[in-house]
């Protein structure tokens, strides 16, 4: 691992850790600003996760949970594009429930509103490069086309192979 990844990946996750526990110990707080995001988003999820709680208060603090869980995991670099996809896929939901700047009245709460949100969207990008980042190791999709030319490459001298011995069968033959 580089010194760049080493010094990043901490410092990327170390805002998810302390918003995780902020949302553990405050989730009741965080649910009022939670609870239109998760009248929107909750039907469409139990679609796939059944088991999903309705209850705002709860899935504030499972969000808070899986922040703090994969964050550790990022800082660590434990499965870094795993916990990296998990981050950005709990920083949606956070940044539109916390940070919707479109409905505030007030300027300087909307200014401050308006950062939060855009300071979250870049976090996104840096969570989404994360997520891909394969170490300067081929990815899975490289390694897969490398694997079906080598077949294809394999085939063609098979195919060139198998043409001469059957050139040199039919001459034996007559």
């Amino acid at each position: 691992m580089t010194i760049v990844r080493l010094a990043a990946r901490p410092l990327l996750a170390s805002m998810f850790v302390v918003g995780g526990l902020d949302s553990l110990r405050n989730a009741s707080q965080k649910a009022d600003a939670a609870e239109p995001v998760v009248d929107r988003l909750v039907p469409l999820l139990r679609r796939y996760v059944p088991q999903l709680p309705e209850d705002t208060t709860t899935l504030v603090r499972l969000n808070g949970a899986a922040q703090i869980g994969a964050a550790l995991m990022l800082a660590t670099g434990r499965m870094p594009r795993t916990s990296s996809a998990l981050l950005a896929a709990t920083l949606v939901p956070t940044t539109a429930a916390g940070h919707r700047f479109w409905e505030e009245k007030d300027p300087q709460r909307k200014a401050q509103q308006r950062v939060h949100f855009f300071k979250n969207a870049s976090m996104l990008g840096g969570l989404l490069l994360a997520a891909v980042d394969t170490e300067g190791k081929p990815g899975v999709a490289w390694r897969a086309r490398r694997a079906a030319a080598d077949v294809r490459r394999e085939a063609k001298v098979l195919a060139k192979s198998a043409r001469r011995e059957a050139r040199l069968a039919r001459a034996q033959l007559t």
